[in-house]
């Protein structure tokens, strides 16, 4: 790309408010701002009864509007035509763009860089990262490299394009990956159709591994995520700071619960790279008899609508952390058990499927790798290979 001339968001925008008095007695649709450049959202309907505010905004089609509080972080976007006539607040100011200068679209694809965002934060006011304030006129003095019109709808028009291309891709993806977990779903109920059940300390009774602390060691721990996705591995403790904390060792291979999240599917099998890892009294291990069952098949059940009903009713109280996975209830849920050698055949199904699902996210994260890494060049000034 040439290098383009320089100029103050102030040349072609302006601040401009179409500003309303609160009505009591009428009901308002509102919008938001995402952060991060993801634009609008819905937020629902606001009664005038219920704000203090004495005035708020009305968005029109190809404004812009930035979150004064959060502008740093991204919460900056072109109201797009579905949000035509919404409200927001007064702490979301609204500016016009001089459609004879500059291409809204141009100007969208500008601000979604996180550099820009880097330059917002530099200007903006107050303490704390919530009471850092973007102003209007601190958004306006930002500068933006400025081609002619025509050369700005070209770019415009070869972005879009590049972003309608890695939206296609990722759809594609994300449709695979859905066949995919719906071909693991179906072998799942072909091999446990008419299969007993039995309770899980008969099938996988828990172990614990209570370790003596060394003050002089290091404990690498381990946690497991929610929603199925699996282990992680934890900043090591020393020995001095674990203190009176009891700690168990994990094995690979074990079936681990967290207590406190069990309920939200965070459960998980530890991998071979998880050797040597360690977990709080809070994380469970249960270990699947040979020839009986393995941690694959039980994980894949526990994930299941099915399996994670059985674990929420093993977890009584509240949300967040009183809401703990009970021991001796956890040994009474009766699992399905098919004959050992399909529960094998499933991992390997399983294995593959895996497989496959990370190597097409892995293809995901490059692609939307792609689209700042362009933005960058254009708006730099560099050569877009």
């Amino acid at each position: 790309m040439n290098q383009w001339p320089q100029i103050h968001l102030r040349d072609v925008m302006q601040h401009c408010l179409d500003s309303e008095p609160v009505d009591a007695s009428r009901t308002y649709s509102f919008a938001g701002v995402y952060s991060f450049g993801r634009g609008l959202f819905v937020r629902g309907d606001q009664h005038g009864s219920e704000t203090t505010y004495k005035t708020f905004n009305r968005l029109h089609s190809d404004d812009f509007v930035i979150s004064q509080p959060k502008a740093w972080e991204g919460a900056v976007a072109r109201i797009t035509d579905e949000f035509e006539g919404m409200f927001l607040s007064p702490v979301f100011p609204t500016f016009r763009a001089n459609k004879s200068r500059v291409s809204p679209r141009f100007l969208e694809w500008y601000l979604k860089r996180p550099s820009v965002w880097h330059e917002m934060h530099l200007k903006a006011k107050g303490m704390g990262a919530r009471r850092e304030s973007v102003s209007a006129d601190s958004f306006l003095s930002l500068k933006i490299p400025l081609p002619p019109l025509p050369e700005q709808l070209e770019v415009v028009e070869w972005i879009d394009d590049l972003a309608t291309r890695v939206s296609e891709a990722n759809s594609e993806a994300e449709s695979a990956v859905k066949r995919l977990d719906n071909v693991l779903m179906s072998a799942f109920h072909e091999i446990t159709e008419g299969a007993h059940r039995n309770s899980m300390n008969d099938v996988a009774p828990l172990v614990r591994r209570q370790t003596t602390i060394d003050p002089a060691a290091e404990y690498p721990e381990l946690g497991v995520r929610c929603f199925g996705k699996g282990t992680f591995q934890k900043p090591s403790l020393n020995g001095l700071d674990v203190g009176t904390k009891k700690l168990y060792a994990i094995e690979p291979g074990d079936l681990v619960f967290s207590n406190v999240f069990a309920w939200e599917g965070a459960i998980a099998v530890a991998k071979n790279e998880d050797k040597g890892r360690f977990g709080s009294h809070r994380f469970i291990t249960c270990v699947p008899n040979p020839g009986v069952a393995t941690a694959v098949f039980l994980n894949f059940y526990f994930q299941t609508p099915e399996g994670i009903e059985q674990i929420r009713d093993a977890s009584p109280g509240g949300a967040g952390r009183n809401r703990t996975l009970g021991l001796k209830k956890l040994e009474k849920i009766k699992v399905p058990v098919p004959r050992y050698e399909l529960q094998l055949w499933f991992d390997q199904l399983y294995e593959k499927v895996e497989a496959a699902k990370t190597t097409m996210m892995q293809a995901v994260e490059e692609r939307n790798a792609l689209l700042p890494s362009v933005l960058n060049q254009v708006f730099g000034g560099g050569e877009v290979e």
